[in-house]
């Protein structure tokens, strides 16, 4: 039986944009740093100028070069993991897809180098392989910003994949720069019409559950141009709105907040503060930034202490509300929080970590062994500019690119709270009251619930489990100072 092939382009067939010159600009910023970020956008009209005159391979080099040059290896895999695959996935042509994805063997041949875009066509596109040009590496493992092989090396390498039979299929742009074209027994030129069996098509791309990075939207010349110029109000406005919820009681944050563009939506009906000697409630919120528990303690008007695990101490120290550090270790962190509900209310975070995507990570059932008197807040959020996470770079930066926002909002919605029936004091496991629970909150959001956990998503991200050990103030100092020199290179 004959193996049914296809071949298709990456930039402007299976991804919408023809111009791979945001992916670049992604990693000069998230491998780099700022500076990078504003030379690469610099070059941008010469680079678009040797477009026009025909030089594509000239400007595909040119943007190589200023995104990669002097960078580890290390760092431009650690942005195509961690980085690029949301962007990729957020481009990918659907219809193109559909067609790419009925045959056997799947080759999708790109203008960037490998390394930036194979992780994310393997196992989020499902193809077999990839075939694009090669950055040149030192033997300390620097990129020297050169690549090897032009796009007609790239076409040559194409064919050899395919000695015995030629490619059923070959999917890509009538105006191509590659050459490939001429192998397969058909051609297919975008825009793709299919089928309407093909609607009804099971297969999907792996959804981009995990990323990391700071940049919310995919930087083209004229977004990349609006960040920079919003950058320098962006710090100002951060070092202000910090100021006030430190410095402010917390009934007046959300009148102030709004004057400086931020804005929390609140449903449903929060609990009123606790009365007499009964224990505290435990408000149990899904996990979007390290903002959260402030968020509800400035909709209930009242500091409630939360309990964290991997914030950094200055985030600890710039905190308006009180925080319960966990060690990750189940009998010491229960006897810490049921001292803490002792003394009144609590919030919990139980996914462990952030997840940026409409998913909910699996819960801990530490919290439900702890009280019956459980409220689960449903929190969301929204920004324009700046992701306020991060897996692999430096947390005490979270809150500052949070509030460098233009308008960063909030949602905030209250559930009832659990029935006694649906707690332990009824005979339920702590686990089936921390997915009863992780249920409800998915479905109030519109979210998907998982099973992964903090550790799959360091893992993807980050390389490691996600365990995080503190250091002396000496190397914080330290790792401050090799946070800020990619600025400077």
């Amino acid at each position: 039986m004959v193996m049914e092939s296809v071949v298709s382009e990456l930039e402007g067939t299976l991804l919408k944009d023809p111009d791979p010159f945001s992916y670049f600009m992604l990693v000069a910023f998230e491998a780099s740093g700022l500076i990078r970020f504003a030379l690469l956008l610099f070059v941008w009209p010469v680079i678009r100028f040797l477009d026009a005159l025909g030089m594509d391979d000239a400007g595909l080099k040119l943007m190589v070069f200023v995104a990669t040059v002097g960078l580890r290896v290390s760092e431009i895999e650690s942005v195509s993991r961690a980085v690029l695959p949301k962007f990729y996935m957020d481009d990918v042509d659907m219809e193109a897809w559909k067609v790419f994805s009925l045959y056997d063997k799947r080759v999708v041949v790109t203008k960037m180098p490998r390394i930036m875009v194979e992780m994310f066509v393997k196992e989020h596109l499902r193809a077999d392989e990839v075939v694009g040009s090669e950055l040149v590496v030192t033997r300390f493992g620097f990129a020297t910003g050169f690549i090897s092989g032009d796009i007609t090396s790239i076409s040559s390498r194409v064919a050899k994949l395919f000695v015995d039979e030629d490619p059923s299929l070959g999917l890509g742009r009538s105006t191509s720069c590659f050459r490939f074209f001429s192998l397969c027994k058909e051609q297919m030129h975008p825009p793709f019409i299919t089928k309407e069996n093909l609607h009804n098509h099971q297969l999907r791309p792996l959804p981009v559950i995990f990323h990391d990075g700071r940049l919310v939207k995919r930087p083209t010349p004229s977004t990349a141009l609006l960040i920079l110029l919003w950058m320098p109000l962006g710090i100002i406005l951060a070092i202000i709105r910090i100021m006030i919820g430190v410095m402010l009681p917390m009934q007046a944050i959300p009148y102030v907040s709004r004057l400086f563009g931020g804005k929390i939506v609140v449903k449903g009906k929060p609990p009123p503060p606790i009365s007499g000697s009964s224990s505290g409630v435990l408000f149990v919120c899904t996990h979007r930034t390290l903002m959260d528990p402030v968020v509800l303690s400035t909709v209930l008007r009242r500091k409630i202490p939360a309990v964290t695990y991997s914030i950094s101490r200055l985030t600890e120290i710039l905190s308006p509300i009180p925080t319960v550090r966990l060690t990750r270790i189940r009998e010491v962190d229960a006897e810490k929080i049921k001292h803490e509900l002792s003394k009144g209310d609590l919030v919990v975070c139980p996914e462990g970590t952030t997840c940026r995507e409409p998913f909910l990570l699996r819960f801990s059932a530490l919290f439900a062994e702890l009280t019956d008197q459980i409220v689960p807040v449903a929190m969301n959020y929204r920004v324009g500019f700046f992701h306020a996470t991060t897996a692999g770079g430096w947390k005490a930066l979270d809150p500052i690119f949070f509030f460098m926002n233009p308008r960063p909002v909030y949602e905030v919605t209250f559930l009832n709270q659990l029935p006694a029936e649906a707690t332990c004091s009824s005979g339920k496991s702590p686990h089936d009251v921390a997915n009863y629970v992780q249920r409800i909150l998915a479905a109030t959001l519109g979210f998907e619930c998982t099973n992964f956990t903090r550790k799959d998503k360091y893992r993807v991200l980050a390389g490691n489990d996600g365990t995080v050990s503190y250091t002396s103030i000496v190397d914080q100092i330290k790792k401050v100072v090799t946070t800020f020199k990619p600025f400077l290179q």
